[in-house]
């Protein structure tokens, strides 16, 4: 944190976090767009899909664009674009739109999202000494995730000053806006190219050519450098896992609360955010001293032990084994990002971040869709925790047959831009 450029990518990490939380919260206040609240499990897995896919669709636009434009300006202009996606979701708020309008409009702000977590991502290699990257990584998780929370709380505040009607929401939908200027106000204070890429990927070419072959030159260059594929493999396989137990979560938390279960699923997430919470201070140490190919081998195999205690079905359990799972899906993330951030050349960097977003969210969803179509009404399965365990078994055969022994020793090498 001695570094000025890694203290101001930081600033805009955490005013961006507090965008998200302010926006997220207000939105879920204003109108229904949590799909948990459908009874049908298929209309969970449409409504699931309906907000992640998006996702891995803007994703390698967003890779190729980071990666051929100055990210500064990248930043910049993603956080002002946010900025006005969130008045004109304020403006259909206000105007008593239908949730129809009100979701689409919300689903522009989390493209313009994915630019922005995208550049922040590519360019931290350039402000951040490598031999740190994990444990940079680490902290910015983990105060970004305490930035929503903070997010949420003022779109709370907000909403009880200006009310729960629609004028009110809108109006605590303006806060975001607020952050969102800001966001882009500190990242204009970043030096040109700052942030890389020190020059694009396929110099010469139009932005259209960048974008039509973006997401090939990110999967070219995973299947080139296989600690990133077997880092890919691992979030794929966790994905998968937590995409079922998400479905038979919510049925199940709806049957043993005899209500919408909530309650349950409340608490299960409080119960993965802790794990996650956990993971943020011991994935640097475990990385340090064992590697990352036994770091992810290590929390695969705990996640495949940990899965088949959902076979009890008792609350008590669960919460502890989604304690253990959220420790295990950050484990696996946080070595992801670093080599992507620390074995990736710069100039296609970003574009391997967007196939990481496909993996991400279409694995999700895919296991969404599948738990749907066989969990019963009450929730019990036994076959869906099974697999799940069998998934992580095959993440650490991927990991093992993927990874390097041993990857390159981690050192210092700030670019020429990133003082």
């Amino acid at each position: 944190m001695r570094l000025p450029g890694l203290r101001r990518l930081l600033a805009v990490r955490l005013a961006g976090q507090l965008t998200d939380g302010v926006f997220q919260a207000g939105l879920f206040g204003a109108i229904l767009f949590n799909p948990e609240r459908h009874a049908d499990p298929l209309a969970i897995a449409g409504g699931l899909a309906v907000l992640l896919l998006p996702y891995s669709v803007i994703g390698p636009f967003a890779g190729a664009l980071i990666d051929h434009w100055d990210r500064r300006v990248v930043l910049m202009v993603a956080n002002t674009l946010r900025a006005l996606l969130i008045g004109l979701v304020s403006i259909a708020i206000a105007s008593g739109s239908s949730d129809t309008v009100v979701l689409i409009s919300a689903l522009a702000v989390t493209g313009a999202s994915r630019f922005v977590s995208s550049g922040m991502s590519a360019g931290l290699p350039h402000v951040a000494p490598r031999e740190v990257i994990v444990a940079v990584n680490a902290m910015f998780v983990t105060l970004g995730a305490g930035m929503l929370a903070v997010g949420a709380g003022i779109a709370a505040g907000l909403r009880a000053v200006f009310g729960s009607d629609n004028t009110g929401s809108a109006l605590t939908e303006l806060g975001a806006v607020v952050l969102a200027l800001l966001a882009a106000a500190i990242a204009r204070g970043f030096h040109p190219r700052q942030l890389g890429p020190d020059h694009a990927d396929d110099p010469g070419s139009s932005v259209t050519h960048a974008v039509l072959v973006g997401l090939w030159h990110g999967l070219r260059e995973v299947l080139h450098t296989p600690s990133v594929a077997a880092a890919l493999s691992a979030i794929g396989a966790h994905r998968l896992v937590f995409g079922m137990n998400t479905l038979v979560l919510i049925i199940f938390g709806r049957h043993v609360s005899k209500g919408d279960g909530l309650e349950v699923i409340a608490a299960v997430g409080g119960a993965t955010a802790l794990g996650a919470l956990l993971a943020a201070i011991t994935t640097p140490l475990s990385v340090q001293h064992l590697g990352r190919r036994a770091t992810l081998v290590t929390a695969l195999s705990a996640g495949a032990v940990v899965e088949l205690s959902v076979l009890t079905y008792s609350l008590p359990v669960i919460y502890v084994a989604a304690f253990l799972l959220g420790l295990v899906g950050q484990t696996v993330k946080l070595c992801g990002d670093v080599a992507m951030q620390c074995d990736v050349r710069d100039w296609v960097r970003g574009q391997v971040f967007s196939v990481q977003d496909a993996t991400f969210n279409v694995a999700y969803v895919c296991a969404i869709t599948v738990a749907a179509m066989t969990v019963p009404d009450d929730g019990h399965t036994a076959v869906l925790p099974v697999i799940g365990s069998v998934l992580y078994l095959l993440g650490i055969v991927a990991v093992r047959v993927l990874h390097p022994a041993a990857t390159p020793p981690i050192r210092s090498q700030l670019s020429a831009t990133g003082g």
